[in-house]
């Protein structure tokens, strides 16, 4: 109750963010915002474990998920663990009710997998590109990226685009390959697909999101941001009250920062750091294990200046 007594205090984003569930800053009308969530298996699964039909995502969960994204009403939307095109459906017809109608969408999901990646925009989505195939080996196993990765150009203006790499790294979980090898090598590989934009194009507006399930200061994470020359920046938002916490496990009681917003230089540029923020609502917890990012840009191209 202490916690939900804290949330409600300082909800939403911004400086002296206050009141239950406060909207965040608005934005200029040359600005656009990027929110990044893992919903927690917003799909269809055997709950029940009795084998014979998939359950959704309970209602009061689903509900708190429509209610915070409501209230942080961001442009483009990244979702982890959303599952098939149905569930993706039903998701954009609650979004619709409340007042975000996003009519350009791209998902990734894996056949045989339950849940994946997708973006929901209300700009246009100008090129998509569903990665699948990336393959890794350990010992004498092949193994693909489990989730595989999301690439999509959206175009907020016409005069401004950007290029949004989608993302959720293997877990924690134990996996007797090795979790932590597992992770590495899929980092290993979303790094390559970062690197080669920013290599074609040193200049390019590149954000890449998601939940990349490790620490800032892990092996996976310095793969994508680059070892020997540094491609993409952390842009750590926080919440209200400074934290930047992303993620609780109620199993180890621990609160822990997984969930990123990488930027290259050149949209670092643009990037309006006191409007963006770690969503601070009370229905964050019962949405979700995970709270979103809300990062928001200008969409125009502006000089590099200093970098996070």
């Amino acid at each position: 109750m202490a916690l939900l007594a804290a949330l409600a205090i300082a909800a939403g984003c911004g400086p002296g963010a206050e009141g239950p569930a406060r909207r965040p800053t608005t934005q200029d009308r040359d600005e656009f915002s990027v929110a990044t969530y893992n919903l927690k298996h917003y799909s269809l699964e055997d709950r029940d474990g009795d084998g014979h039909r998939a359950e959704p995502k309970p209602e009061a969960e689903r509900r708190a998920v429509v209610a915070v994204l409501s209230r942080c009403r961001p442009d483009v939307l990244a979702l982890q663990e959303i599952g098939a095109a149905e569930v993706l459906e039903e998701l954009r017809r609650g979004l619709r009710a409340v007042g975000l109608d996003y009519p350009h969408v791209a998902q990734c999901v894996r056949p045989g997998q339950a849940v994946g990646l997708a973006v929901l925009s209300r700009h246009p989505i100008v090129a998509r590109r569903v990665l699948t195939n990336d393959q890794y080996r350990i010992g004498t196993t092949n193994l693909p990226v489990l989730r595989g990765f999301l690439d999509v150009e959206i175009e907020p203006r016409p005069s401004y685009r950007f290029r949004l790499l989608v993302a959720h790294l293997k877990s924690k979980v134990y996996h007797p390959l090795g979790q932590t090898e597992m992770r590495r090598n899929e980092a290993r590989l979303l790094a390559q697909h970062a690197h080669q934009i920013l290599r074609e194009r040193s200049d390019a507006n590149l954000l890449v999101v998601g939940d990349l399930n490790d620490s800032p200061d892990s092996a996976p994470l310095q793969r994508l941001l680059g070892e020997e020359e540094r491609l993409l920046f952390d842009l750590r938002p926080a919440d209200p009250l400074g934290d930047v916490w992303t993620h609780y496990s109620a199993t180890v009681d621990v609160y822990s920062r997984i969930d990123y917003g990488l930027a290259s230089a050149g949209m670092v540029a643009e990037y309006v750091r006191d409007k963006s923020c770690v969503v601070r609502d009370p229905a964050t917890l019962v949405a979700s294990d995970h709270r979103p990012l809300l990062l928001v840009f200008r969409a125009s191209d502006a000089k590099p200046g200093p970098r996070p």
